[in-house]
Order: structure tokens, then C-alpha cells, then sequence
């Protein structure tokens, strides 16, 4: 009863257009990979493109290490050892994803600057003086990646260990048989079967890493995205600014291949259906102790002491930032946050109801390229969405004079259009994927006996599907909120002339050393993001086939 796979229809076309509309800033930024280049990018060539480049590399490179150990070796722990505080660590673990990489920086470098507790306290234990002792830099490419690391693990850990739960009983019980011990049932077993899972947890911390401007801005780290801020709004060339950021392009896109290269025909099929409670390894003594401190020291480094001196800043400050200013930004986030996540929740309905509508393999195409949007650092997109809406702009202004003598101004470049449209852009995938998953699970056959009765296709997604993805899509409405809420780069460029949110209100205070100030808008972004990290955690636990039977 569903459409035919090679009549795409209305709905069909409608996808196709709509995808071809979320992937324009991504194309016009590529289109510049061509173009001849100019005086300011042979300056940034002669000067500091060496240095953006060697920065990025080491950035990956070090964030690559940090997240990877981190997180599988967390994930491996809380799954299949048992050993105290197991249960909650299962959850805690996750925290850190709820803090913006730029507040952590901000916290630490309170803390261990020389000014800050830490080092104030030391010299007067040790009645040091200024250059008596030597202090490790925490504004410094070393100090990004440990800063990085601590925020992104959880990508590692979240699909590492949703992959250790799918794992067959039956492979780690004959592996067992066999006599490999927890060390080597790791390594020859556990760690291959979940290696598709851990490359893409690695590559979206990476991407991250490779996109994030306030730690690597605030820290005085040359990288790309930190040099396309300066060339746009520094030297004034959007033409050299569009040549870097596609230059960022091609690193995050030699990634995304390196992940499917490092898969290609390879498989990771379990061939039993027998799905019960892992077995785990107890763990006791000295062993315990060290699981427990692997646990603890990244939960502790990456949440609650950068959130315990939040707190201690917002208790101290509250008085001369609580103001009305303060609840003016709270409302402009909130509903900037909550607009940006309807909008890519309907687009992600749209999109993946007419890909398991037609079928066909150019709509699968098209979604899969609406969706490469979060692969894109904000930077870059905020670049494609404004290149081409301030040529419209001029262009439209331009006609208007010719024609009637009247000058339009700007109707979409610094607008809440343009910050909307990139929002959606960059945020969509999220929303795409878990709509898609929860799609997924519902039979055809439900569509066909519904179909058989004579009810459109929109009344069988109103009527059978939305009900049943009800949980999915306030998961994937949250996500989006939060990110949108966390989101740096491209609101700093695409807000409107006098318009804030806590994101880029935080940050100016933070690089305008007012740290405590900025408390308070760090703690309400953070505060915010707990909610789906909770809801992340839940969804992991139930993710093991046969859950309700282990439960």
C-alpha cells in the first residue's frame, strides 16, 4: 500500500528540496575551495596557516588519546566489573557532557592561575615566591586538550558502552571457557566486537574538538576556527575567512572517511539470540580501588569540581548578577533554544517519514546529506549562512533602489533568521537520528494495515506513529535544546546587532577575566543540560536486547 519506491511524488520532492536547502551552506563553502586566492590568504599562508594547522593536528592527536582511554576504559569497567559505586557511576559518568567545553576552561583557569587558589595556597604552605617553583600553563595547547578530553570522553564512553552491553553472553562466556581473564577478554574480545562503535564516538569527539572556539580563543591557541573569527572580523576578508573554513572542511571530512575506511566490508554480527545479565568480574582489594579511582577522577576533574566552583562564584556574584539584564538573556536563550528545536524536530519528522515513506535511493541520499550539517564545526556554518543571505540582502537592496528608490537594508543576514536557519543546519542531525531510530522500530506492516483502511499518510504518522515515538521525540527535542543552548561560534557571529544569550554573555565575561561574573550564566547552561544527559543515561540501560528480561 505504500508508495512506489520509483514515484517520489510531492513529499518526495519536497524532501529532495528541503535537504538541497539545509546542505547550501555547506556546498557554497566547498564552492570556494576553487576560487583564486587572494592577498589576505597568501598573508595567512606566509604567517600563521602553518601554525593553524600543526595546532589542529596536535589538538586531534591529544584529544584522539585522551577521549579513548577515558572512555573505553570507563565503559569496559562499569559494565562488566563489579566494584563499588558501579551503579552510579553507570549514569555520573556522563555528566561532563553537560558542560560546555569553554566554562571548564574558564573554571580551571580561575583555579590554577597564579592569581587563582591553588597556586596562592601553595606559596603560602612553601613560603614561595613569584619564580621560585615551576607550575604547569594551563592557557596553553596542553591545557585545550586536557580541557577537551574531560568534556568529550562521554561521546567515547556512550557508544562504547552501549556496544559492551549488546555484547552475546555466549562470546565472553566461551571466551572465559577458554581461559582469558578480564585483561585479555578485553583486548582479544570485548574491545574488536565494539570497535565500530568506539571509532564513531572518537570521531564525533574529535569533530567537537576540531569545532570548538571559546577554550582554544579564550586559551590564545591559533587554530582553525579561531583563525576564521579573526580573518572575517579582523582583516575583513569573508573570501579568505570562506577559504579556511573550507580548508577545516576537508580535515573534518578526511575524518569522517578514515571512520568508514577503517570499517569497510568488515562485520560485527553476533550469531546468537540469547541475551541475558552480563556476568560481570568482582573486583576486590587493590583492584577495586583502582576501578574505582579510574571512575572517579574524570567524573570529579570533569564535573564536580569545575560545577563546585561555579557554584562558589555564582553564590559570591549573584547579588550584582541576578539582574533584569540576566533574565533578558535567560528568555533569549530559552526561546532561541526552544524555537531552533521545534523547527529541526518537524524537519526531522518531514525528512525521515518520506524516506520510510518512498524508499527510494535518491531521498535516502538527500537525508543522509541533510544530516552531515553536525559534522560541520558552527564556525564554518556561520560562514555558509552568511556568505550567501548578504548577497540576497545586496542584491534585493540593490533591485529595490533601481527600481522604486527604495533601500531595504538587511532582511536576513543579522537577523534571527540567519541564526535560526544555522541552528537548524548544524543541529538537525541529532534530531534526524533519533527520529529515524525510533521510525525504525515500528513494523511496515502496521503502515500497510493502516493504509489497507484508507487513511493518508498523514493521518497514519498522526495517528500510529507519533504516539509510539512520543519518548523519542522529547529525547531528540531536549538534545537539540541543549546544544543550541551550548552553541558559541555561530550565535557570536549570526546574533543580531544588541542581541545575547548566556552562551556569548559568559564568554565575554570570561575574556574579560571577570571568571565569578560569569558564573552564574555558566551554571544555568550546565543546569540545563543535566535533564538529557539523564534521559541519555536511562536510554543506554536500556539498550541491551532482552532488557525487560534482565531488569
Amino acid at each position: 500500500m505504500r508508495p512506489h519506491p520509483g514515484k517520489l511524488g510531492a513529499y518526495g520532492i519536497g524532501v529532495l528540496l528541503t535537504a538541497l536547502l539545509l546542505a547550501a551552506p555547506i556546498l557554497y563553502i566547498f564552492s570556494y575551495v576553487f576560487q583564486p586566492a587572494g592577498e589576505v590568504w597568501q598573508h595567512l599562508a606566509d604567517t600563521v596557516l602553518q601554525e593553524y594547522v600543526l595546532n589542529s593536528l596536535w589538538l586531534m592527536l591529544g584529544v584522539g588519546a585522551g577521549t579513548l582511554v577515558l572512555g573505553v576504559g570507563t565503559a569496559w569497567l562499569t559494565t562488566l566489573c563489579e566494584f563499588p559505586g558501579r551503579r552510579v557511576f553507570q549514569w555520573a559518568l556522563l555528566l561532563p557532557m553537560a558542560v560546555p567545553a569553554y566554562i571548564i576552561a574558564y573554571t580551571y583557569t580561575g583555579l590554577l592561575d597564579f592569581a587563582g587558589p591553588v597556586q596562592t595556597y601553595l606559596r603560602e604552605w612553601f613560603d614561595w615566591g613569584f619564580g621560585d617553583y615551576w607550575f604547569p600553563e594551563i592557557r596553553s595547547l596542553p591545557g585545550a586538550i586536557v580541557m577537551l578530553s574531560l568534556v568529550l570522553y562521554p561521546y567515547v564512553y556512550l557508544l562504547a558502552r552501549a556496544a559492551f552491553l549488546e555484547q552475546s553472553v555466549c562470546v565472553l562466556e566461551v571466551s572465559r571457557t577458554l581461559g582469558c581473564g578480564p585483561w585479555r577478554g578485553f583486548f582479544t574480545v570485548a574491545l574488536p566486537l565494539a570497535r565500530p562503535a568506539i571509532i564513531a564516538g572518537l570521531t564525533l569527539a574529535l569533530m567537537e574538538a576540531l569545532a570548538d572556539f571559546g577554550t582554544v580563543q579564550y586559551f590564545g591557541v591559533n587554530t582553525f576556527t579561531t583563525g576564521i573569527f579573526r580573518t572575517w572580523f579582523g582583516l575583513g576578508d569573508s573570501g579568505a575567512a570562506a577559504q579556511l573554513a573550507a580548508l577545516l572542511m576537508t580535515f573534518v571530512l578526511v575524518l569522517i572517511v578514515l571512520e568508514r575506511w577503517s570499517r569497510r566490508q568488515a562485520r560485527y554480527h553476533h550469531t546468537t539470540q540469547r541475551y541475558r545479565e552480563l556476568p560481570r568480574y568482582p573486583l576486590r582489594g587493590w583492584t577495586a580501588a583502582g576501578a574505582l579511582a579510574a571512575c572517579v577522577l574524570p567524573l570529579a576533574f570533569g564535573f564536580l569540581i569545575p560545577g563546585g566552583q561555579l557554584a562558589v562564584w555564582g553564590f559570591a556574584t549573584y547579588g550584582e548578577t541576578l539582574d533584569a539584564q540576566f533574565f533578558v538573556l535567560v528568555r533569549n536563550s530559552v526561546l532561541l533554544a526552544a524555537g531552533a528545536a521545534l523547527i529541526a524536530l518537524a524537519l526531522a519528522l518531514f525528512l525521515a517519514y518520506g524516506k520510510r515513506l518512498h524508499g527510494a535511493r535518491s531521498v535516502a541520499a538527500a537525508v543522509r546529506i541533510a544530516g552531515m550539517g553536525y559534522a560541520v564545526p558552527g564556525m564554518v556554518i556561520a560562514v555558509g549562512v552568511m556568505l550567501p543571505f548578504a548577497w540576497i540582502d545586496n542584491t534585493v537592496d540593490a533591485w529595490m533602489r533601481a527600481q522604486f528608490g527604495i533601500s531595504t537594508g538587511l532582511l536576513l543576514s543579522g537577523t534571527l533568521v540567519a541564526l535560526l536557519f544555522a541552528y537548524t543546519v548544524r543541529f538537525l542531525a541529532v534530531a534526524l537520528h533519533t527520529v529515524d531510530a525510533a521510525l525504525g522500530k515500528i513494523r511496515p506492516s502496521m503502515d500497510d494495515a493502516a493504509r489497507s483502511l484508507g487513511w493518508r499518510p498523514t493521518q497514519v504518522l498522526g495517528r500510529i506513529h507519533l504516539p509510539i515515538m512520543r519518548g523519542s521525540l522529547l529525547t531528540a527535542l531536549l538534545l537539540v535544546f541543549v546544544d543550541v543552548l551550548k552553541e558559541l561560534p555561530a550565535t557570536l557571529v549570526l546574533r543580531p546587532f544588541n542581541f545575547n544569550t548566556l552562551a556569548v554573555r559568559a564568554f565575554e565575561l570570561a575574556s574579560d577575566e571577570m571568571l565569578a561574573q560569569s558564573a552564574t550564566a555558566a551554571l544555568a547552561i550546565v543546569l540545563a543540560g543535566l535533564l538529557p544527559v539523564i534521559l541519555l543515561s536511562r536510554s543506554i540501560n536500556r539498550s541491551r536486547p532482552g532488557f525487560a528480561n534482565v531488569a
